[in-house]
């Protein structure tokens, strides 16, 4: 059984590749997903996609803001994911949830459901998404999608224990449509050792002419600070002179200019920051490339994304872990072929039993139509 797979806000394709590597079999038929259409407003993003997910269909991914996006022009597809855009919940900024320019996006994913009416959903936000507008953005949220017509299962994941060489962790809800009588369970965590940066960045070694591994060009001062620094320890933690400190107020749990431990996952790889905030390795005295964060993200060394570089790095932080998806994507397939996997009680509640107000929807409209005026 081949799922015919569409997608919103699908980025450079971290979701997607692992979805179309997800496999199961069982009782001699093959359960897989595959890729129909795609959607994405950043042209570099949707270029990516293009060339690392459907090459010989590059017109199957539309470049369009998902407000403009026909959906009747779309073809038929079994499952929908959509990674919808987590700027205004993440923790990192300014936490305006559904007030935000980008909160109320999600709403088209609901759309989607009802139109195509796809046997399940993956949809994906960050773990802020939970604290937004005092929680209410993400009840608001649960019930559109549960009221949709979808049994959801929601559920934070914390990657590291996925075999991912990153702390990084996100909400993934998967809903199963409510006539259909299977039930998602979430997968239980991998039980072999957490896998290192160090593992991730040297078994085996980038190749030298790898596509996306331009080296920074670091000042000398950002060099001698990083000389001060221990693996795992940040400007803010670390005995460094007071000549080559960073005078920011209340940040001394910061990531910036935090040197990875060879020992441990990586902190979470973001897509945007100034600098300090790009990773840095734990023994040479600069930040990663493109390609060493992508291989902390678990995209395979021929995956290659299209841009500048630091569109490159927009692209590789706001990507979903290949890894973690596919292993997600492949309990979606076991529940539909009848195969039994380790699994574990989902960490997030959710009753559907409430209805979101007119008052909601309302300002979820008009967010949107300020939202169509700053484009």
């Amino acid at each position: 059984m081949e799922f015919k797979f569409g997608e919103l806000f699908c980025g450079p394709g971290g979701l997607a590749l692992g979805a179309v590597r997800a496999s199961v079999e069982s009782s001699g038929q093959s359960y897989s997903i595959s890729h129909t259409w795609a959607n994405d407003f950043d042209s570099d993003s949707c270029e990516t996609y293009r060339q690392n997910i459907c090459p010989h269909s590059p017109r199957s991914v539309i470049c369009r803001d998902v407000r403009q996006l026909d959906l009747s022009s779309l073809g038929p597809i079994d499952a929908l994911a959509f990674g919808f855009p987590c700027n205004d919940f993440s923790v990192v900024g300014e936490k305006k949830g559904m007030d935000g320019v980008y909160g109320p996006l999600y709403s088209y994913g609901v759309q989607a459901l009802r139109h195509f009416r796809p046997m399940w959903f993956f949809a994906e936000n960050v773990g802020g998404l939970r604290s937004a507008n005092d929680g209410r953005a993400f009840q608001t949220i649960l019930e559109e999608l549960n009221h949709a017509g979808y049994t959801i299962t929601p559920h934070l994941y914390r990657f590291e224990e996925y075999n991912v060489p990153q702390n990084r962790h996100r909400i993934i809800i998967i809903g199963i449509r409510s006539d259909i009588d299977i039930q998602f369970r979430v997968p239980a965590p991998s039980l072999s050792p957490f896998k290192t940066c160090r593992e991730a960045l040297e078994e085996p070694p980038i190749s030298p002419d790898a596509s996306n591994n331009e080296r920074t060009k670091q000042s000398a001062h950002v060099i001698e600070r990083l000389k001060y620094i221990n693996p795992g320890e940040n400007v803010f933690t670390a005995d460094v002179p007071q000549r080559l400190r960073i005078n920011v107020k209340g940040a001394n749990i910061s990531q910036i200019y935090k040197r990875l431990d060879p020992n441990k996952p990586s902190y979470t790889v973001t897509g945007s920051g100034g600098g300090g905030t790009h990773v840095y390795h734990w023994n040479e005295n600069r930040a990663l490339t493109n390609r060493e964060r992508a291989r902390l993200q678990t995209f395979p060394d021929d995956f290659m994304f299209s841009g500048s570089k630091e569109s490159v790095r927009k692209q590789i932080g706001m990507a979903l872990p290949p890894r973690g998806a596919q292993t997600i994507f492949e309990a979606v397939l076991s529940c539909f072929a009848g195969v039994e996997y380790p699994r574990i009680a989902p960490n997030i509640s959710f009753r559907g039993d409430t209805v979101p107000g007119r008052s909601r929807q309302l300002a979820i409209l008009e967010k949107e139509r300020d939202y169509a005026g700053a484009v």
